[in-house]
């Protein structure tokens, strides 16, 4: 029984921090239709952000942690509005396939660039917050869990605020809805689709911050695996919801962390691929998503 809780509790935080990447996922593609395959590098910008920012704010304390982390947040979301005014803005109105090929362009020229600035080699990731080991019974919980837990808690509560109960939020869902007749009501499409750019960055890079406190080693390539995983979790839980990423990536994480216990850690990857295989072939609108009957 002890194992079994102890898996669980792993599989949860690693599930937390796939939701948080998936949701950027999902709310991009949500208002715009597409997918934003550099949102996996972004990820990986908050990590090395935060790496840096640990220097002169410290870490090791809740406030340096949290000030480490906001700032990450920051910078990220300021990288996001940035690639979608220079990169996504102009090809507005252009095939899906002209976006997605710039969408992996922009991930290649932020994985060289990580390459160039931060150089090759992974580096060790500090301790932001306070490291503790838990023991109840056999049961061990360490704080960077709890901390992953209480973070992802906060943001899709203030993620779901924000989308349900704000003006901009209100703008989000009808540019999603209609675009043409959100901007005839009013709605600045531009400002709007900036905001969800900035937001899903700023996620990515609180995804970011806590994976590499969870696996303290970063390289500029580290955001492709877990923004693969992520994306799997985006299309599970049922791409554009956005309860379905949060649930996409819990169940994610509990499918890794269970094939692990089982003996399968070199085929954990393998078997998240393979789900993303399945739910297209058996639910392609994902676990919470809605079919949609397209007219031709």
């Amino acid at each position: 029984m002890t194992e079994l809780l102890q898996q669980l509790i792993n599989a949860l935080a690693l599930g937390a921090i796939y939701a948080l990447i998936a949701l950027g996922y999902t709310m991009v593609y949500g208002v715009l239709r597409f997918i934003n395959f550099a949102h996996s590098d972004v990820f990986m910008v908050g990590a090395f952000a935060g790496y840096f920012l640990a220097r002169p704010l410290g870490s090791g304390s809740v406030l340096s942690g949290v000030l480490v982390l906001l700032g990450a947040m920051v910078i990220c979301a300021l990288l996001g509005v940035i690639i979608e005014k220079l990169a996504y803005r102009p090809l507005r109105g252009r095939s899906t396939l002209t976006v997605l090929i710039t969408a992996i362009g922009v991930s290649l020229l932020l994985q060289n660039l990580g390459q160039h600035v931060f150089g090759a080699n992974p580096r060790s990731f500090p301790a932001l917050f306070p490291v503790h080991q838990f023991h109840l019974g056999e049961l061990v919980v360490s704080s960077a869990q709890l901390m992953v837990f209480a973070v992802a808690i906060v943001l899709l509560f203030l993620l779901r605020h924000i989308v349900l109960h704000t003006r901009t939020g209100i703008a989000m869902r009808a540019l999603s809805f209609n675009p043409v007749a959100a901007s005839l009501v009013g709605v600045n499409n531009d400002r709007v689709i900036s905001f969800t750019f900035a937001l899903g960055s700023a996620l990515a890079a609180a995804g970011g911050i806590l994976y590499a406190s969870n696996y303290p080693s970063i390289d500029p390539l580290m955001g492709t695996l877990p923004g693969m995983k992520a994306f799997v979790a985006a299309v599970l839980g049922g791409i554009g919801n956005i309860a379905g990423a949060a649930v996409g990536g819990l169940v994610l994480g509990l499918v890794e962390t269970t094939v692990v216990a089982l003996g399968g850690s070199t085929y954990r990857d393998a078997v998240a691929f393979a789900v993303l295989i399945l739910i297209l072939l058996l639910r392609p609108e994902g676990l919470l998503g809605r079919r949609i009957a397209e007219k031709v």
